[in-house]
Formats: C-alpha cells, structure tokens, sequence
C-alpha cells in the first residue's frame, strides 16, 4: 500500500534563517521523487518535516490526506533510511530486517518467514543467516531497505543511502533500488546532491535551491528544458553566454552576447522579451564541429584540453573573447585528436540550445 504526500505552504525556521521557505507540493503514491540540491539547500529538511522528525513552522504535512501535525514519526506511515544504514552488528541479517515485528512481540517463526520473503524481494535470497559484516556495501543497503519495507510503511524516505558507495556500486545500486520500489509498489522520496541518481531513478525529481524548488518534472525534462539559469547549470553540465537578449520570433531568441549574436530556443514556461537580459545555455553534447555551410551559432575557438573518459572525448575550447567551452565528442575508436593550440570551428543549433532569464547559477 503507498500513500501520496501534500506539502502545503511548508516553512521551516531555526531563529532568523529559513531553511525551507513556503514550499507546495504534491508526491503521488507509488512514485519514486526525489529532491535534488547542494548541500544547504533544505532537501533534507524537508524529509525530516515529512518523517515526523522536525515540525513545520508553518504549513501543512499530509500523507494519504491526513494531517500529520502533531503525530509523532513512530506514529506516521513512513520509515526513514539513513545515510549511515544504523545496522546492528551483533544480529543476523534476518534479525536486523525483522526488528521492528520483534518490537511488536511477534513471534520468531513468524518474524523469519517475513524477513524471508524481504530478502527475496531485495535480491538477496538465503542470505538471513550472514552477520552484517559479512555483507558488501551493496547487500547492507538492501537489507537496510528490506528493514525499512518490514514495517510495512506506506512511504519510504530514504536521505542519501548511496553516498558513501563507490562509482561502480552507486550505479548498481541506483538499478537496484529502482527496481525495488517497482516490485514493492510504495511511494520512495529521495534525497540527494548527486544529479545522475536523480535522473536515472525517479518518476519526478524537484531542483532546490535555498529552501525553495525551483522546477518540478521528469528528468528529461528538468535536463533537456531547465526553467531557470541556476537549473540549467546545476543539473549536468552546461555552457553558459550571458547577453542581452536583441529578438524573439517564432520561440527562438537571438541573443547579443561577447561571442556573438546566438540563437536558442526560449522557454514556454520562463519566456524572454527584447531587451532582458538573458543566457544562452547549451549541453557539451549539442556543440558540434562547424559544417562550412554553417552561419548560425558559428563559433571560431582554440583547443585549450583534450580529456579522454573512455565513451567520450571531451575538448575544452576557449573564444578569442576568452570564454571556456566544453565539447564531448562520442568515442567511435576513429575520433580525432586535436593538438593544444590548434584552431577549429565549432556550432550548434538552435533547437539544441534554450535561452533563459539571467539568474544566479551554481557553484562550480
């Protein structure tokens, strides 16, 4: 059984600094959402206002459509994982899962046969007898989700369970967890800083930003149509030209930057008028080598670095104004190596570049 989630007008204060600041939002059942952000930026608070554990200053929590003002986090229909999984070392894996029935008084043979069928559920089929330290990082999270899925909740928030795993294992396990939530049907809300896990895993991810979500929507969307420069810049890697905006025509904007006059398509939902000031953003991945019948979005540049990362090549560029670009090139085993120095001609086209408001973009 999942339950959907309804935060309305959440603030949360400590003194004068706003952690969270008038945040509306609706999490479906069965969904898998996560907030992503930097560090700082109130994701984490969030979830503690959600799990029970920090009280809203002002607004409302509701899961399944009920107030959770007043209700303790040991009486919610949620179970928390936290970044450090709080395994207990001195039990079997199968004891660690069925914990919270223990608790209850539920019987032994009961409490295995439950914590039996989580195991099959996490992919770790007659592992209950291992001790925790027997157990790969991966494992550990499993169980710790097995143990979280025994107390049968109807929401699972899980606060950076990833971030202490290696690059392999955090791929893996993002796979894994995704695929956990499918089977077991419940609503997952996720935290996170890393963009990649965001993208890969969730139905729906929001972007914060000082305790405040700057855009809501599916992955490919928040990645391909960001609706803000700090969105933009903050989820993967983008190329940045900040300039004034000269015309709109047909949802393109014709933007005077110091490269140039560049063009890029302007957001439905943040539009640009003649005279804003604007940023035309543009992924490494959209920047092509000029054809020679090429005019728009023409840029000539000097190789300043190539990086090699195995599927990709990635040239760094820089303008003779002095602005830095970053191209990636697909490895086909035939890509050209290009010595520092040397000078190329680089495009890209409208449809593969948006336009936005100037607004404060991430730190590097």
């Amino acid at each position: 059984m999942s339950a959907d989630v309804q935060l309305e007008n959440v603030w949360v204060q400590f003194g004068d600094f706003v952690a969270v600041r008038d945040t509306s939002l609706t999490i479906q059942g069965g969904e898998f959402f996560s907030f992503l952000g930097p560090s700082g930026c109130g994701k984490t608070t969030l979830l503690r206002a959600i799990s029970g554990f920090q009280e809203p200053s002002r607004g409302r929590v509701l899961i399944g459509g009920k107030d959770m003002a007043g209700t303790g986090p040991n009486q919610r229909p949620t179970a928390l994982i936290f970044q450090n999984l709080a395994l207990f070392p001195l039990m079997s894996v199968w004891e660690n899962i069925s914990f919270a029935l223990e608790v209850k008084g539920v019987n032994k043979s009961v409490r295995r046969k439950k914590a039996d069928e989580l195991l099959e559920l996490v992919a770790l089929p007659g592992q209950g007898d291992k001790m925790v330290d027997e157990l790969s990082g991966g494992q550990k999270q499993r169980v710790a989700v097995a143990r979280a899925l025994c107390a049968e909740p109807e929401v699972l928030l899980l606060d950076e369970p990833l971030s202490a795993l290696d690059l392999k294992l955090r791929q893996h396990m993002r796979t894994e967890l995704r695929a956990i939530q499918q089977r077991a049907g419940i609503t997952f809300i996720y935290i996170t800083h890393d963009q990649g896990e965001a993208l890969a895993m969730s139905d729906r991810v929001a972007v914060m930003r000082e305790g405040t979500i700057d855009q809501v929507s599916d992955g490919t969307i928040v990645y391909d149509r960001p609706e803000t420069a700090f969105v933009a810049s903050f989820v993967g890697e983008n190329n940045a030209f900040p300039g004034r905006v000269i015309e709109v025509t047909q949802g393109v904007a014709s933007v005077q930057t110091k490269s140039g006059v560049l063009h890029a398509e302007v957001s439905a939902v943040s539009p640009l008028t003649s005279g804003d000031a604007g940023i035309v953003f543009v992924r490494p991945e959209s920047v092509r080598f000029a054809d020679p019948s090429a005019s728009q979005n023409r840029l000539e540049v000097t190789v300043v670095n190539q990086e090699f990362e195995g599927h990709f090549w990635h040239l760094v560029l820089q303008t003779a104004e002095g602005s830095v670009i970053r191209m990636s090139v697909m490895n086909d085993g035939e890509s050209e190596t290009y010595e520092m120095g040397s000078r190329i001609a680089i495009s890209f086209t409208a449809q593969g570049a948006i336009a936005l408001a100037q607004g404060e973009l991430a730190a590097e």
